[in-house]
């Protein structure tokens, strides 16, 4: 505790002030992820904003006086942050669950408190072990904040949306997702936070004119990185990968009517079944669940012949259905169909979303509130093949898996077999014309930073876009149209990311060594002085 009190800041800890300093610099970070409202900011991510609204909470819990007051100070920050990430879930639950208003808004508040209880511990061990050396306290916060993001991300199934690494998909960070990852590009992110923090008038004529410096130059490499991507390209040659024309998919089915027989699920069949039977592109692309229903609910013959237009000729398909029986239970599945497979493609999910796609233990009476198709499924292995075709090796993910970048993350262990493209299948269409599609957007783009692979994603609602292995959005479709993406795509191969190399072996373990060991050191350093 006395290393805190080196950093006080005693007229902060009066009054209302650090409250309010709190809660807005956490209705700022949420925004730094996904700028909400129109103009030439809307949907963008703003890396400064993320790194100020941090710093702003830092200098608060410099000054809070005590390991309680600062646990308080951080969970009012992340709660606030996380409503203001997430909110739009209460449109799933109300709008489209029919969940009672007041009850959905409390659930979005259970949740973001709950996870805030993470960010509020990392603050009060923070206030109690902070070292006097400015440096040295800004990378143990960074350490903390670590510890934090990884225990959302990968606890109780893990629920990362929102991380903070996601504001830097486009800023002088963003070089560093090819080597850490958005959890390393977090901790920088904090670290530079709390030096800002820290920083005091005068600090240039006491000679720590260093540590200005030091931001320069780090802000100056990731921009002249980045150009260099821009211009030259970075990272796997594309020899052997030629262009790859793509249509991508996007029914944008009222997502109240999507489920229901005699609107959407006629609707979605007889649309998805005329833009595969036409479209010359050599890969189509249709989103999860493009078909409603199960294959022996179908029409007979409706699902034969789609898989006999892309069984011969040169034209392969990826589309979402629902697959499985009472007996061998379900999947929320992906089915491939392609000249020369002996039968078809098959990628089963993953990660399954809490209460959307299996109900946690005692909490089946919150489902059965709510009138959504909602069940248990099976979850699909982790690595699972990629889809073969004209050169390229496509793996799928569907919905938010790829918010799972450790998990993507396995099929890269073998360069010979890893994806050359990668293809998100989702529909957001749960939570509205909101910041989530946005949001999401950002989430697919920061993994193609980290494979350095491109990323195809087609939608039922948006963002059905193709981006490209440097992060940039090359082809998107206004959201909530119904249309065709047609667009090409170059595959990328040859040796992987060192992120890929290291995530694809051990999985978040090395920074969960980096966090607990930097926490660790601090807190014996702490103890022996």
């Amino acid at each position: 505790m006395v290393g805190a009190m080196f950093f006080q800041a005693p007229a902060a800890r009066r009054g209302p002030l650090p409250w309010l300093l709190a809660l807005g610099a956490g209705v700022a970070q949420a925004a730094s992820l996904a700028w909400p409202g129109p103009g030439s900011l809307g949907g963008q991510p703003l890396w400064w904003l993320q790194i100020l609204s941090l710093a702003l909470l830092a200098r608060v819990l410099l000054g809070a006086g005590s390991a309680r007051r600062a646990a308080l100070l951080g969970w009012l920050f992340a709660t606030s942050w996380l409503v203001g990430t997430f909110w739009w879930l209460f449109i799933s639950m109300h709008t489209y669950g029919g969940l009672a208003a007041p009850l959905a808004a409390l659930a979005v508040l259970a949740l973001a408190a709950f996870l805030g209880s993470y960010y509020a511990a990392v603050s009060a061990l923070f206030w109690r072990v902070a070292p006097n050396c400015r440096a040295l306290a800004a990378i143990v916060f960074a350490a903390l904040w670590l510890l934090a993001e990884l225990a959302r991300g990968q606890w109780w199934t893990g629920f990362p949306w929102g991380a903070g690494g996601y504001a830097h998909v486009d800023g002088p960070l963003a070089v560093l997702a090819r080597g850490v990852g958005v959890y390393g590009m977090g901790f920088v992110a904090a670290a530079l936070a709390m030096g800002l923090a820290q920083w005091r008038p005068g600090d240039l004529r006491r000679g720590r004119w260093w540590a200005g410096l030091a931001l320069l130059l780090l802000a100056w490499a990731g921009l002249a990185w980045q150009r260099h991507c821009a211009v030259d390209g970075c990272g796997a040659p594309a020899e052997g990968h030629s262009s790859l024309s793509v249509a991508l998919l996007q029914g944008n089915i009222p997502q109240d009517e999507k489920f229901q027989p005699g609107s959407g699920v006629p609707l979605a069949l007889h649309w998805y079944y005329e833009q595969v039977r036409f479209t010359n592109a050599a890969l189509v692309v249709a989103p999860e669940t493009a078909i409603p229903l199960l294959p022996e609910q179908l029409v007979p013959g409706y699902l034969e012949e789609i898989a006999a237009r892309f069984t011969q000729g040169r034209q392969a398909l990826l589309v979402g259905i629902p697959l499985g029986n009472m007996e061998q239970g379900y999947t929320n599945s992906v089915l491939g169909f392609a000249p020369g497979l002996a039968r078809p493609y098959r990628y089963d999910k993953h990660h399954l979303v809490p209460f959307g796609e299996f109900i946690p233990p005692f909490f089946r009476w919150f489902t059965e509130m709510m009138h959504i198709p909602l069940g248990d499924f099976n979850r699909g292995a982790l690595g699972q093949p990629s889809l073969p075709w004209a050169g390229e090796r496509i793996a799928p993910n569907i919905c938010y898996e790829d918010l799972f970048g450790e998990e993507l993350g396995a099929r890269f262990r073998d360069p010979d077999s890893a994806p050359t493209i990668m293809a998100n299948m989702s529909n957001i269409g749960w939570f509205g014309d909101t910041v989530a599609i946005d949001q999401h957007l950002a989430i697919s783009r920061l993994r193609t930073l980290e494979f350095e692979r491109p990323m195809l994603r087609a939608t039922n609602t948006g963002a059905t876009a193709v981006i490209d292995h440097r992060g940039r959005v090359t082809y998107r479709l206004p959201a909530f149209q119904r249309k065709v993406l047609d667009a090409q795509v170059q595959g990328r191969g040859g040796a992987v990311t060192p992120y890929a190399w290291w995530v694809s072996r051990w999985g978040l373990a090395p920074l969960w060594a980096l966090g607990l060991g930097l926490a660790a050191w601090a807190w014996l350093r702490r103890r022996r002085h």
